[in-house]
């Protein structure tokens, strides 16, 4: 596991919320506290879809909604003349891209074995924090997913400008 502080906070809202920054990911939960407090379930409802599309693993292929087809529900609750009293989100790397961080980590874990790459935010009111975690199917000793899912992620924050420090 790995644990960031964000230093720079409106940077990374602002790269969160109405950029592009985590579109490779999917929304497993949200819960967002302002005047009243809302909480996103973001596993897909397959009966809101047309019976013809319900099961179309082209058109829906993921368990959760992707992170890009939320981030402006989330802004909405979000923006507004007062900053949150705190917020949190439950992110997931799509399934492919966590395929190829055990790949081009030579890892002989097989993909199979990861549920998923895993991304919380928090917001405290004060500060946002940034944690990662692995999620398996099944018990494995061997912890080097975690490690390449780590170091993938700081290389990935990096790329992207996002400053931080490691707690």
């Amino acid at each position: 596991m790995l644990a960031l502080q964000i230093t720079s906070s409106k940077t990374f809202m602002s790269a969160m919320l109405t950029g592009e920054l985590f579109d490779s990911f999917l929304l497993e939960e949200a819960s967002i506290t302002t005047s009243a407090a809302y909480t996103i379930d973001g596993r897909l409802n397959r009966d809101f879809f047309p019976l013809h599309e319900r099961d179309d693993k082209e058109l829906h292929p993921y368990e959760f909604a992707l992170w890009k087809d939320m981030k402006n529900i989330c802004f909405d609750l979000i923006k507004g003349k007062y900053t949150p009293l705190r917020f949190h989100f439950v992110l997931q790397l799509i399934p492919s891209y966590t395929a190829s961080i055990l790949e081009k980590g030579g890892s002989s874990v097989s993909p199979d074995f990861i549920k998923a790459f895993v991304l919380n935010i928090r917001f405290d009111g004060e500060k946002i924090l940034l944690y990662t975690g692995t999620s398996y199917t099944t018990f494995l000793a061997d912890k080097e997913p975690e490690r390449l899912w780590d170091a993938a992620f700081k290389q990935f924050l990096h790329k992207k400008e996002i400053a931080c420090e490691e707690l």
